[in-house]
């Protein structure tokens, strides 16, 4: 994923429409809430097997939201930078789909 513009680790950025970060941003507000429900399942001692169900679920949206940001970013960075001749870009594709993956 690119970085965005608040980012220390990196000199790139992705501008994003405002429909796209306020999607991006809803999903991840949907995730916060599901992971503070893990956490509230915990300190009501829930069962075990519920709290997996619900962890695994949690996984599952933000692997879904990695889905969706990697696609745009290879929809428009990697295609924007390798027209522009940054071949550097694939390695650092595949880096990143190989974090991913893990």
């Amino acid at each position: 994923m690119d970085c965005d513009k608040n980012c220390c680790a990196c000199e790139k950025s992705t501008e994003r429409s405002t429909e796209e970060q306020k999607k991006l941003i809803n999903r991840l507000n949907r995730i916060e809430g599901q992971i503070r429900g893990i956490r509230g399942m915990i300190e009501r001692d829930a069962y075990c097997a519920d709290i997996l169900t619900q962890s695994a679920a949690a996984a599952a949206a933000l692997n879904a939201f990695n889905k969706e940001v990697l696609a745009c970013h290879i929809a428009t960075c990697v295609v924007r930078d390798i027209r522009n001749g940054d071949e550097d870009t694939v390695e650092e594709l595949v880096t990143l789909v190989q974090k991913l993956m893990k």
